[in-house]
């Protein structure tokens, strides 16, 4: 089906081609940003597909706007059933937004995606997701001038003024804190709490030999902790031992630490090397010569940055007066094992604004917000 106003002309994504020319129009339009780096196109092909776990509970489709036949903008749009259990049956997403700075294009692109929305029974509609919010979430709006870290989105400066004009506004924004490993620092007042801490609080790496129980615990501690943040989604068993396969060939055992108190889960940090370092030349493919390289920029060579993708605080400590300091105390779980890999700075991503505890400790401790992304929702 193909949707058409003026010069622009709206095309699903169905057949396989098709969506490798979705995946592969951001690297035509961000030619010449020294900050864009492609994606993998075979990990993208695997998220658009049904070896998506999310898929079990996601609806999606894309499409992309053309001039003159050339690809000039994408757009997805997707039904949760899981946000829905949580918030209604009326709500909706949009996400993998891209297009030139074209008022037309991004009309276009928002009708397509709207008009399947309202067809599912949409009437509030959040995003950007690619697909939900556990993964690639939010608009870039203030931090263009450096690269996203792994699993973060890029962005253009038009595209928060060309989403507000299709009568979105602000939902919340996400931060993005970066830190120089040498620049951790905790005052004696940290430090004595931290060290009172340690007589309760067991910090360990996560065991090997029980790695797919091991990411359930992890997957129980964020649902709790994160359970009443705004657009909470929960992690199903399967998404996260399947992203569990994918952190065991990524990220070493002595980056991955579950705090424990009487032998009771209640925190857990993920330290993942910057893939996006690893893969920057590779131009989205691993053939032929990709899959060495990859390999051994992560096991020999080494990456000189990381990013904080997963920390999770169980509800019942989150706000008692041990919580922020189990946090301290998985930060400085990672200094050393980062140090002996040589990696010098690290991403933690992404922080709710709302969230002051937890931006609180990150600022006290020498982390400063350098990338901005904002969450959007319109009611149709």
């Amino acid at each position: 089906m193909k949707y058409r106003m003026y010069m622009v002309s709206i095309e699903k994504v169905v057949s396989k081609p098709e969506r490798k020319a979705f995946i592969s129009f951001p690297s035509s339009l961000y030619r010449g940003d020294p900050n864009w780096i492609p994606p993998l196109m075979m990990e993208r092909l695997e998220h658009l597909s049904g070896k998506n776990p999310g898929t079990e509970h996601i609806q999606w489709q894309a499409w992309v706007a053309k001039k003159n036949g050339r690809i000039v903008g994408r757009i997805t749009a997707q039904i949760d059933s899981l946000h829905r259990e949580r918030y209604g049956d009326d709500t909706g997403h949009i996400g993998m937004l891209d297009a030139i700075d074209d008022e037309e294009v991004f009309s276009a692109l928002f009708a397509a995606a709207e008009s399947w929305l309202a067809a599912g029974g949409t009437r509030k509609i959040t995003g950007p997701f690619s697909l939900n919010i556990n993964q690639e979430s939010g608009l870039l709006i203030e931090g263009f001038e450096t690269p996203p870290c792994a699993l973060m989105p890029h962005g253009k400066p038009w595209y928060a003024a060309q989403v507000e004009q299709q009568g979105y506004g602000k939902g919340i924004d996400l931060l993005a804190y970066w830190m120089q490993r040498t620049d951790l620092s905790f005052s004696p007042a940290l430090t004595r709490l931290m060290e009172q801490t340690r007589k309760k609080v067991t910090i360990r790496c996560i065991n090997r030999k029980r790695f797919a129980e091991e990411m359930q615990v992890l997957r129980e501690v964020f649902n709790s902790g994160w359970q009443h943040n705004w657009g909470f989604v929960p992690f199903t068993e399967r998404e996260f031992a399947v992203m569990g396969e994918q952190l065991k060939y990524l990220v070493p055992d002595d980056l991955i630490y579950i705090a424990e108190i009487d032998s009771a889960p209640c925190g857990f940090i993920v330290g993942m090397p910057n893939i996006n370092e690893a893969i920057a030349d590779l131009n989205g493919s691993l053939v032929p010569f990709g899959w060495a390289k990859l390999l051994w920029r992560l096991k020999v060579s080494g990456v000189r940055t990381a990013r904080v993708p997963l920390m999770g605080i169980c509800k019942e400590h989150q706000f008692s007066r041990i919580g922020p300091v189990i946090a301290l105390l998985l930060i400085e779980a990672l200094r050393e094992p980062f140090a002996r890999r040589h990696i010098d700075a690290l991403e933690m991503s992404w922080i709710l604004e709302s969230n002051t505890g937890m931006r609180t400790i990150l600022e006290k401790i020498g982390a400063k917000p350098y990338k901005r992304y904002r969450l959007y929702e319109k009611a149709l």
